[in-house]
């Protein structure tokens, strides 16, 4: 019997070569739809508490594809309609219940989104807070994708008054009178930015533009990293009442670079590997401990799963040893972060090492496909091994 260790499970990316981590990193599971459930669990009268925990709760169990997230319209509709009708509703109320809406298809009255639209465009004409931008923008945004028709009037200039409040490191200020710059804001920042090119009835200055793109560079120039590549973002110096932890910074980043390179003409120069890392930094968390990082863990990986910069996807070995005498075949499941089969691509042997690293084999050896079963495959008799533990790499 030759046996052999496998290689961890490896996340790479689609037409980017990739190595084996060195820790075993597995797809978004049932455990965590499980987990999900348990961490949105409704109050006595069925309700998630505020409309940010409502949506984020809608969110999640759409994302997840769980049952539960048809039975939610009922309430969560009701608690949207009362938000959106309210005149004491801010910025970021209706924000919350026209996403609510969306997310679910509740039945909202045309009059009642042109006074929304109203209200809104009147908070982006007077302020001069990031979160305020965010929050009317993003709201807006919503409406347009229900099938409203909603144009900001001087979108350029909108995008001139958020862009303002950039630092030189690709991080942002909260407004024009905060002193210090944030990561965070960073991603809520750009998530604005790309709301107000898809509201804009022409097109935004092509060199601000540019400008910003290069902003995302030197924002990923500041991102943080483990030695097994694992890749996040986390505030330099703020204010303890704005610090978020990696987790939502991570994810504000995620959202904000990934909406913005849905509205830029071209790539964006952001290094694959540090996609792969934020990948496998939130499949890193594993089950979540709260309902704010569960939504935060699935919204990120939905968004890095189908994004126009790079499609991380993991790598696997589902079996653990393997026996020459039995002519047991080397088999690689090629996955979404979620799960779902890759797109088809070639995966490709490049080497076998022992444990001393020496290297066994050498030299690329395509494995083949079996459709049927999604699983690429190789004969391990020609790789002339013996018996003993092994690493392997690969490469797409």
């Amino acid at each position: 019997m030759a046996g052999r260790r496998p290689a961890p499970a490896a996340l790479l990316l689609l037409a980017v070569a990739f190595a084996p981590i060195s820790s075993a990193v597995r797809p978004v599971s049932d455990a965590h739809r499980s987990a999900a459930e348990e961490l949105f669990a409704p109050s006595a009268d069925g309700s998630f508490g505020d409309l940010e925990s409502t949506y984020e709760a809608v969110k999640t169990f759409q994302i997840l594809g769980l049952e539960k997230y048809n039975s939610l319209s009922g309430k969560a509709c009701k608690f949207a309609a009362e938000n959106l009708a309210s005149t004491d509703s801010t910025a970021k109320d209706l924000f919350h219940a026209v996403r609510i809406s969306g997310a679910l298809g509740c039945g909202v009255d045309a009059g009642v989104y042109d006074g929304v639209v109203a209200r809104l465009k009147a908070v982006i004409k007077d302020t001069n807070s990031l979160l305020e931008f965010y929050y009317s923008v993003g709201g807006l945004l919503s409406i347009k994708e229900q099938g409203h028709n909603v144009v900001l009037p001087d979108a350029e200039s909108t995008f001139h008054a958020i862009k303002a409040l950039s630092q030189s490191d690709g991080r942002w200020r909260y407004g024009t009178n905060s002193a210090e710059s944030s990561t965070f804001a960073a991603g809520i920042a750009l998530e604005a930015l790309a709301g107000v090119v898809s509201l804009a009835d022409a097109e935004v200055d092509p060199s601000m533009m540019v400008v910003v793109r290069n902003d995302i560079v030197k924002l990923f120039d500041t991102i943080k990293s483990y030695d097994d590549g694992t890749f996040y973002f986390d505030e330099k110096h703020v204010d303890a009442t704005e610090y978020k932890g990696p987790i939502m910074t991570s994810a504000s980043v995620v959202r904000g670079v990934t909406s913005f390179a849905a509205v830029a003409s071209g790539k964006l120069d952001i290094p694959g590997d540090k996609i792969l890392g934020l990948a496998k930094f939130f499949l890193g968390i594993g089950l979540p401990g709260s309902s704010k990082d569960c939504f935060n863990q699935i919204d990120s990986l939905s968004v890095l799963e189908d994004n126009r910069v790079f499609v991380p996807l993991i790598l696997s070995l589902p079996t653990k040893v393997f026996s020459l005498s039995l002519k047991d075949q080397l088999k690689v499941e090629v996955t979404t972060v979620f799960g779902s089969a890759a797109p088809l691509l070639k995966v490709n042997l490049v080497q076998v090492l022992g444990t001393d690293s020496k290297v066994i084999t050498n030299g690329n050896r395509e494995l083949q496909y079996d459709l049927d079963k999604n699983v690429h495959y190789l004969d391990i008799a020609p790789l002339e091994i013996d018996v003993g533990k092994y690493s392997v790499v690969f490469e797409d």
